[in-house]
C-alpha cells in the first residue's frame, strides 16, 4: 500500500489570534500553515498557545504525528473572528505563494449567458490570481444592469475583501451567482471596487472576437 503523502507545514512569522464569544482562545507567534487541500493552508496552532477549555467540542483537531505534533486545528467557521497581526482575515489564511496583479487593459471583452451579451467593454482590469484563471473585471456602464438581479449570497475572500453577488436573467432563465463585485475591497485590491466580473467557467467569455474555452478550476 502506498504511503500517504503528509501536506506540507511551514511556519508562519505572523501573529495569530482567535475570538470566539468574545474572548481570545488562541493567541500564538508560532503557527503553522498546512496544505491539507492544494488551493489554500489552513493554520495549526501550538497547542499551549490555545484555550482548549473554551473550544466546543468537535471544533478541534489534534495534529497526530511529525511536524503537526503538539499542534492543534479550530474549525475556522466555528469560530468569530481570525487575526493576522491587528487586522481580521476571513475564508481562510492568506497565503505567501498568492499574489494578485491588477492590470488595466484595452482587450475587447464581451459576456455571453444563453446566447445573450450581458457585458461588453474595451476597458476590463484583469485580476490575475495566483492559481486561478484571471477575471475580467468590468465598469457597470458596460453591463446589461437590466439583466442583473441581486443575490443573497455573500462571499469573503482573504485578499479581496467582502464580495456581492447578482443571478442573470437570460434565455428565458434565471442564471444564478454568475457575476459578482467587490463594493469596498480590502487595500491591496482596491482598483476592482464597484466593478462587475463573472464566472468565466459558468458563462461564454469572448476575447476579441474569438470564444474562449471555460477555464477548469475549484469553480467550475
Amino acid at each position: 500500500m502506498a504511503e500517504q503523502q503528509q501536506p506540507r507545514v511551514e511556519l508562519s512569522r505572523k501573529r495569530v489570534r482567535v475570538v470566539l464569544d468574545g474572548r481570545v482562545v488562541a493567541d500564538t507567534l508560532h503557527p503553522r500553515l498546512v496544505w491539507e487541500i492544494p488551493y489554500y493552508p489552513v493554520y495549526y496552532l501550538p497547542a499551549a498557545d490555545v484555550r482548549t477549555d473554551l473550544i466546543p467540542a468537535g471544533s478541534l483537531r489534534a495534529g497526530q504525528t511529525g511536524p503537526l505534533r503538539d499542534l492543534v486545528h479550530l474549525d475556522w467557521d466555528a469560530m468569530d473572528a481570525w487575526f493576522e497581526e491587528d487586522e481580521q482575515v476571513y475564508t481562510h489564511p492568506r497565503s505567501p505563494y498568492t499574489r494578485i496583479d491588477i492590470l488595466d487593459s484595452s482587450r475587447q471583452v464581451r459576456v455571453e449567458v444563453a446566447g445573450v451579451t450581458v457585458a461588453d467593454s474595451d476597458r476590463p482590469r484583469i485580476l490575475f490570481e495566483t492559481g486561478l484563471p484571471p477575471r475580467f473585471y468590468l465598469p457597470k456602464l458596460d453591463v446589461r444592469l437590466d439583466l442583473l438581479e441581486p443575490s443573497d449570497t455573500v462571499t469573503h475572500c482573504p485578499y479581496k475583501g467582502q464580495s456581492r453577488y447578482w443571478s442573470v436573467r437570460a434565455g428565458g432563465a434565471l442564471h444564478p451567482d454568475l457575476a459578482w463585485s467587490y463594493p469596498t475591497p480590502l487595500p491591496e485590491s482596491q482598483r476592482i471596487a464597484g466593478l462587475v466580473t463573472f464566472y468565466d467557467e459558468k458563462v461564454d467569455v469572448y476575447l476579441g472576437g474569438v470564444r474562449q474555452e471555460r477555464p477548469d478550476s475549484p469553480f467550475s
